[in-house]
């Protein structure tokens, strides 16, 4: 199954609040928004994908309880972006400082904000330029450093905000900077 992109702005433009409706009545999709306003069907993961992710998501956990410096949160999690768009990261992590500054509301539903780390890992079906696009956008909001994980070409592009983007190959290990200090991944 590929990506489905629906443009709905001849017909709707939805709100944020639409927009969480949507996703809550159709909670068996993973949906996503760009700032275009189109509605982004994503194909569910195979098994070798879904644990790559959990590994990715279990990593970041454990660094960010030893450190307890923000909040860790799966690729169920949509971020409203300040282009407006609804974006979900395969894993993220937002400091803690930034998540505190948000109302009882705001966690609750979709948040608004940019996660300052953000990963996407590209599964089987994924092509590549959408991802690049996604992580790109994310840079242009404000994400202070993101991993595009490609083990289709054995590739991590690094993005970091004001960079130009690196590529290193796999195998390696890939740290989390002044971002996420002392957390260190092995790829």
């Amino acid at each position: 199954m590929n990506t489905v992109v629906l443009n709905l702005e001849p017909i709707a433009h939805l709100t944020d609040e639409q927009f969480y409706q949507l996703c809550i009545a159709n909670s068996d999709l993973s949906l996503e928004m760009n700032a275009a306003g189109e509605l982004i069907i994503m194909p569910p993961v195979g098994g070798e994908s879904g644990n790559q992710e959990a590994d990715l998501i279990t990593d970041l956990n454990n660094w960010n309880r030893q450190t307890k410096l923000g909040k860790v949160f799966s690729s169920s999690t949509i971020f409203i972006l300040p282009n407006g768009a609804k974006r979900s990261p395969d894993a993220a992590w937002v400091k803690l400082e930034r998540w505190e500054a948000l109302t009882l509301e705001q966690r609750k539903k979709f948040p608004p904000l940019v996660p300052d780390f953000a990963i996407e890992l590209r599964s089987e079906t994924d092509r590549l330029a959408p991802i690049q696009a996604k992580m790109q956008e994310y840079i242009e909001n404000g994400l202070r450093l993101g991993w595009l994980i490609n083990p289709q070409d054995q590739q991590v592009e690094i993005y970091r905000l004001l960079k130009a983007v690196e590529v290193i190959q796999m195998p390696a290990i890939i740290f989390g900077e002044d971002i996420l200090p002392g957390f260190e991944l092995q790829v």
